[in-house]
């Protein structure tokens, strides 16, 4: 149960949001515009030195750029998203709202792939799907199956092995990052978020990018805009428990425990007060490796990894709070890594470009099938990071089968260093005559992320609280790991939606979430999506 008359006293509300990442500071974008509330009166509590979460960017020419990963856009299934950056202005031209400066950076640079795969050093035609009649048969029967039967199936239980072979599947696996033992119910739902995707998920060509990296180009602006209206930023805070009061209405939050640079600390929490909580974290744990040396795999530590210790004692405490065990408890299954290479030469991106037949930024993912790690690398359009200096160039890339042996490095992705991730890198573009100028003037720094895939395990009903939970009368879940009906999760989308849903509901606002767009409703987009299927 939602308290709903809050009107009178929203002046002295006052909201804390446990989390830094993209949904606490959507909340506290829409708290300010839509519910009225003083930014002073907003407190994001983040465990970590940095705000941002998941959407992170850093780094310098000379130690290296990280991105942990890249975030990819579409005009129509992104409305949240875009609801949010048109009031939040630019960085780089205050005259600017964010959303403008994305739609015209696309506009500059239009994406056509024309490598989206590469086997055996040449590219692949991908104008043939390489689909079967059963795996049409099969993608149709899981798109028009209800959730409930699905249940916790894996998607390589409602599929033949050969489509794991299929075209099809290499740039809709990399595209998204899917894996054949992760949700069933989880892909359904990309099937009909992104039907529209289909005639061009050999080129794409609906792919929205941000000028900057995902850090430099949302989580900065965002951040401007809320500390110019008073919101605080608590960083080296960790939230370890909530305390909650039952009255007539339910239960709400009166208290939060806290341990802040060390030291405990608790919040209280008034009757009219809010409590907004990202559980769970795709890139906790994280760690970096270096040119000589891999990233390391890290267990999860309770004292070290808030999210998850938060949600795992709220789940004990209250079974509507969900069951973090189905994410976090199969780290085999939810890891892999990414590394970001920070390069002094411009050969690099010379020849991938000479290769590929697309100047960087309008291409897209490169992933190569016949990688024993299918690995996976893009060019953004350079600088990738504010205030990248000229001669300096960066890319991202990443691998799914870590722990597999390398075609051209005898290791497991998993255990080689930077050096050893580019010279793999090399061997399946062919570009051995330049190895070594390459290697020379690069810093490739690798990424383990043990929980980065952990929303896309198999689930049941249940096992993701919803925004507000029954029975409660000031709590919202919001990121990744909170139930919103028909969207997917690791999308930005999700986090947002979950944001303008948990402020709408706890403030009781007259006004409606964003349309989700279903456009496996829309006649055109399915004749679309029909004719490349059957192509």
């Amino acid at each position: 149960m939602v308290n709903v008359d809050r009107s009178a006293a929203r002046g002295e509300t006052r909201a804390y949001l446990v989390g830094g990442g993209i949904a606490s500071l959507a909340s506290a974008a829409y708290l300010i515009r839509d519910g009225g509330l003083h930014g002073s009166n907003i407190c994001i509590l983040e465990e970590t030195a940095e705000t941002g979460g998941s959407l992170d960017g850093g780094g310098s020419p000379d130690h290296g750029y990280v991105i942990r990963g890249g975030r990819m856009f579409t005009d129509e299934a992104y409305i949240c998203t875009f609801d949010l950056l048109s009031f939040i202005p630019s960085l780089t031209d205050p005259k600017k709202n964010v959303r403008q400066e994305i739609r015209e950076f696309n506009d500059k640079h239009i994406p056509h792939s024309h490598a989206r795969l590469v086997r055996g050093g040449r590219k692949v035609d991908v104008s043939d799907l390489g689909f079967s009649n059963q795996d049409r048969l099969d993608l149709i029967k899981i798109m028009a199956t209800s959730e409930a039967p699905l249940g916790a199936k894996r998607i390589e239980d409602v599929f033949a092995p050969s489509f794991f072979t299929t075209n099809f599947w290499y740039m809709w696996v990399t595209t998204f990052a899917f894996q054949p033992w992760h949700s069933a119910v989880e892909l359904k739902r990309y099937l009909h978020r992104f039907i529209q995707e289909y005639p061009r998920i050999h080129t794409l060509g609906g792919v929205r990018r941000t000028p900057y990296n995902q850090y430099d180009s949302i989580v900065r602006p965002v951040m401007s805009w809320l500390k110019a209206h008073g919101v605080r930023f608590q960083t080296g805070t960790a939230v370890t428990d909530l305390d909650f009061v039952y009255g007539p209405r339910g239960k709400g939050v009166e208290r939060l425990h806290c341990v802040r640079n060390g030291k405990p600390e608790l919040i209280p929490v008034g009757a009219d007060d809010l409590v907004f909580v990202t559980n769970g974290s795709m890139t906790s744990a994280s760690s970096l490796g270096s040119m000589t040396r891999p990233a390391e795999l890290h267990a999860r530590d309770g004292k070290t990894d808030g999210s998850w210790a938060l949600w795992e004692r709220l789940a004990a405490k209250d079974a509507a709070f969900g069951r973090p065990s189905a994410f976090n408890g199969k780290i085999d299954e939810s890891k892999w890594l990414s590394f970001t290479v920070t390069m002094r030469d411009p050969v690099f991106f010379d020849l991938m470009e000479k290769f590929t037949g697309n100047a960087a930024g309008t291409g897209g993912l490169v992933t190569f099938t016949d990688s024993n790690w299918l690995m996976s690398v893009v060019l953004a359009a350079q600088p990738h990071f504010i205030g990248q200096p000229d001669d300096i160039r960066v890319f991202w890339g990443y691998g799914l089968f870590v722990d597999q042996v390398g075609n051209f490095v005898k290791k497991k992705m998993s255990d080689c260093s930077g050096e050893e991730l580019m010279t793999e890198l090399l061997g399946h573009l062919r570009f051995e005559a330049q190895k070594d100028l390459i290697l020379k003037t690069s810093n490739c720094i690798p990424c383990m992320m043990p929980y980065i895939t952990s929303q896309f395990m198999p689930r049941v009903q249940g096992d993701r609280p919803p925004v507000t939970p029954p029975g409660t009368t000031n709590l919202a879940f919001i990121g990744q790991y909170c139930e919103i009906p028909d969207d997917v999760v690791f999308t930005v989308e999700y986090s947002v939606r979950a944001a303008q849903t948990a402020v709408i509901a706890l403030l009781g606002l007259d006004k409606e979430v964003s349309p989700l767009y279903k456009a496996q409703y829309d006649l055109g987009v399915l004749l679309g999506a029909a004719k490349t299927l059957v192509h």
